[in-house]
């Protein structure tokens, strides 16, 4: 897999932050907003990827759904945009330490794409993959239910590609690594199978107020 020289931050297990470090009279004044360990990146969005930046148009662009589903499905850019639009509003947290408030989101709910496809009953994973050959591993619970959503708009314009455009799969709930840049595609699975971080000391399911950032956390 090719790493990009400038995001060496996500090369390596990142330094954790000292749980407890705010102190009694410090945690009295932390936004609400942080979970544990994260510090609020007002000024910017930083630009973190495990890979570098493809050259993919929305015309090259497609998402499929198959695995434990009753009809295997893909969408090409086009056939995305007919679905209801949807967005989200809200924050962002990576497991680097930094959380974006406030932040927009449009495209379509996942919901949309699974309801087309159908999971059968025994399907209790997904493995989320990118165009770029990149997985990560979520509960199906985890991206059902109005929790997940396929994006291809940031703020007022098309997601930039730096940031997983033309579209990406965001799961904002949890630490961003799971939501996946340049989504090609969901695999439902009936067992837990973990994607390139997992496999490289992340936590199984990123939950950021619970500070689960790697493996026995």
């Amino acid at each position: 897999m090719t790493i990009e020289h400038r995001t060496t931050i996500e090369q390596r297990r990142p330094v954790e932050p000292t749980r407890g470090f705010t102190g009694r009279a410090r945690a009295a004044d932390r936004d609400p907003r942080l979970p544990p360990g994260q510090y609020d990146a007002a000024d910017g969005w930083p630009v973190l990827s495990a890979e570098v930046t493809p050259e993919l148009s929305p015309a090259e662009w497609t998402f499929r759904v198959d695995g434990l589903v009753t009809s295997p499905r893909t969408w090409t850019w086009d056939d995305a945009h007919e679905l209801p639009a949807s967005e989200y509003r809200g924050d962002i947290h990576c497991v680097t330490s930094w959380s974006k408030f406030g932040v927009r989101f449009g495209g379509a709910s996942l919901d949309a794409f699974l309801a087309a496809a159908g999971p059968r009953p025994e399907a209790t994973h997904v493995v989320a993959y990118s165009h770029t050959g990149y997985t990560t591993n979520l509960p199906l619970a985890d991206v059902t239910g109005g929790k997940a959503w396929i994006v291809w708009e940031y703020g007022d314009g098309p997601l930039p590609p730096e940031h997983g455009g033309p579209a990406r799969l965001i799961v904002p709930h949890l630490y961003f690594w799971k939501s996946v840049k340049w989504v090609a595609g969901l695999r439902l699975l009936d067992h837990d199978e973990p994607g390139f971080w997992e496999q490289n000391g992340y936590h199984h399911r990123g939950n950021p107020w619970r500070e689960e950032r790697y493996s026995g956390d």
